[in-house]
């Protein structure tokens, strides 16, 4: 097959150079395992789980059969005053693997859905309580939750937000990066040990500045990864928790890309001993064959606006495809899946293995100003191309393209993040393509 097989007149592709790809089109006609077929027949390694999502590599069968199990017995139901089985069983195998009284379960479509329902659910909680007051969101620089007006609000990535902010939320702010290029530019499976307290400005600026009792809602990614796998400092999340609790600000975590097993547990909350009031999850959650989000809020929040008249509804909020049974099928057989060839610890188990891989055949290369790894996902940040930002990332992520391996190019770093039935032999080819092209565009 070659391009001129299939037009390109008419998809207008995402998060994509579009003029550059239509001279250099990068197009996948077929999945197995850890490799792709390109539209010219060649494989090409998924070093990136396509975009964290497929975990348990691809094409696999026990989760497409229950797809087609599903369409031949309920294909769709609405989720507004009725519902369906799967729906209903795969929030209840979602909240036995999420951590605490992580309990109940709004099912939406992706990411950035997510991240938007958490935060009407964290207004409508507090009004619900006689607390409307709090409307105040802090997010965190180059923190990334979607692509919706909220998600964009408060996330932190300041190339989704240039275009759009005259329509972002009006009362948000943002608690400082988590990284230190300068004392913690190498980090390999550890939290990186700070001599100043990260949430500092928080505390002393940013909450006297709104008055705590005006914020609604903290909301971060436990590991920034969007950004570029950047690892929190030891003991910043369980600092982060106890800063909430003491002035009743609900802490939502954004696990759209740690959750379901890319630290090794179920969950980052697990990882680092914090269960926030609400998690937020998508991609893996179906292996990314179907797309299917939610949020899992604690109990408390449930009960708090479970109030008024029976037959009234008490949250104005819902999507025409949330709790899809075919969607929630591939769910459910997904986290069997999951459990069956216990995955997340062999996540755990791969992470330490490219953690070592990343570390010895890419530290002191040219170019290489950073490698962080931590579970099963590394990034390697390079030194920019002056005047041309993100050109030296973007050129090597091409470079390993045709060369047989997928990694993903953000903003000056490398990021690789493999399926976690990833082999020796992927993880040797991944990095040393990566390295070999790095020393070419150094």
């Amino acid at each position: 097959m070659s391009p001129a097989d299939f037009s390109m007149d008419n998809q207008w592709l995402p998060f994509t150079p579009n003029r550059h790809f239509r001279k250099d089109p990068r197009v996948f006609v077929a999945a197995e395992g850890m490799h792709f077929t390109t539209h010219d027949g060649k494989q090409v390694v998924d070093g990136i789980s396509s975009l964290w999502c497929v975990a348990a590599g691809h094409n696999r069968r026990p989760i497409n059969e229950a797809i087609k199990r599903q369409l031949d017995t309920l294909d769709y139901a609405t989720a507004f005053q009725v519902s369906n089985d799967q729906a209903f069983r795969a929030a209840e195998m979602i909240a036995a693997l999420a951590p605490g009284d992580l309990n109940k379960v709004l099912f939406c479509n992706s990411g950035s859905e997510a991240a938007d329902t958490s935060l009407k659910v964290a207004l409508a909680y507090h009004r619900a309580r006689g607390e409307g007051q709090r409307n105040v969101f802090i997010g965190r620089e180059r923190g990334y939750h979607g692509v919706g007006f909220g998600g964009m609000s408060v996330g932190g990535i300041p190339a989704n937000r240039k275009v759009f902010g005259a329509a972002m939320l009006p009362r948000v702010d943002h608690l400082r990066f988590i990284h230190d290029p300068v004392n913690h530019a190498y980090i390999h499976g550890v939290e990186p040990v700070w001599s100043e307290d990260p949430l500092l400005e928080l505390e002393t600026r940013i909450l006297p500045l709104h008055d705590p009792s005006n914020v609604a809602a903290i909301i971060v990614e436990p590991v920034a990864g969007s950004a570029g796998w950047y690892i929190p400092p030891k003991a910043y999340l369980q600092r982060l928790r106890a800063i909430c609790d003491k002035h009743g600000i609900l802490l939502i975590f954004d696990e759209v890309i740690t959750g379901f097993g890319r630290l090794g547990t179920a969950f980052a909350s697990d990882y680092y001993g914090v269960v926030p009031d609400m998690l937020n999850f998508a991609k893996a959650v179906t292996n990314g064959v179907i797309p299917l989000g939610g949020v899992i809020c604690r109990d408390a929040i449930f009960d708090a606006m479970m109030s008024g008249p029976e037959n009234a509804i008490e949250f104005f909020h819902g999507y025409t495809y949330s709790g899809h049974p075919v969607a929630c099928a591939a769910a459910i057989a997904t986290i069997e899946l999951f459990q069956s060839e216990d995955l997340f610890a062999r996540a755990g188990t791969m992470g330490k293995t490219l953690g070592d891989a990343m570390h010895s055949a890419l530290k002191g290369l040219p170019a290489v100003t950073g490698i962080r790894t931590l579970g099963l996902a590394g990034a390697v940040e390079l030194a920019p191309i002056p005047g041309a930002p993100g050109k030296r990332a973007f050129e090597i992520f091409l470079d390993c393209f045709h060369r047989g391996v997928l990694v993903r190019a953000a903003g000056e770093n490398l990021v690789l993040a493999p399926a976690f039935i990833v082999e020796q032999g992927h993880i040797d080819q991944m990095v040393s393509t990566l390295a070999d092209s790095i020393k070419r565009h150094a």
